[in-house]
């Protein structure tokens, strides 16, 4: 069983910035592909960034440029450090895992964290 826990988060202003980790346990990681969602009250979860097992990442275009997705496979653990932030990036934050290929995708993850609040005031 694969158990995934965010920690981080919280309240930041416009423009500042906050750093969420995803420490995962129970299985092997260096083989995940590790990805962080967000869910704003209201609206669909959507893709945020991921990373792949052997490097690669990808960004949603919202948070190009401003977001960056890092992981320690010997630690276990996926950062997100998201700077400039904007009021439109408030949500709650997931961290997930799959084995093998990574997706943007919610439907191709099989295990998810319990979610942080990120809220950002203008």
């Amino acid at each position: 069983q694969v158990q995934l826990v965010e920690s981080g988060g919280g309240l930041a202003q416009a423009g500042g910035s906050l750093r969420l980790s995803c420490a995962a346990s129970g299985r092997t990681f260096s083989n995940d592909a590790m990805a962080w969602f967000r869910q704003a009250p209201g609206k669909e979860r959507e893709f945020v960034a991921f990373s792949t097992w052997s490097g690669g990442r990808m960004y949603a275009d919202s948070v190009k440029g401003r977001f960056t997705i890092s992981r320690d496979n010997a630690k276990k653990t996926v950062n997100l450090q998201m700077n400039s932030l904007k009021p439109e990036d408030t949500a709650v934050y997931y961290c997930a895992a799959r084995t093998g290929w990574a997706s943007v995708s919610t439907r191709d993850y099989e295990y998810w964290g319990q979610g942080a609040q990120v809220t950002v005031s203008s």
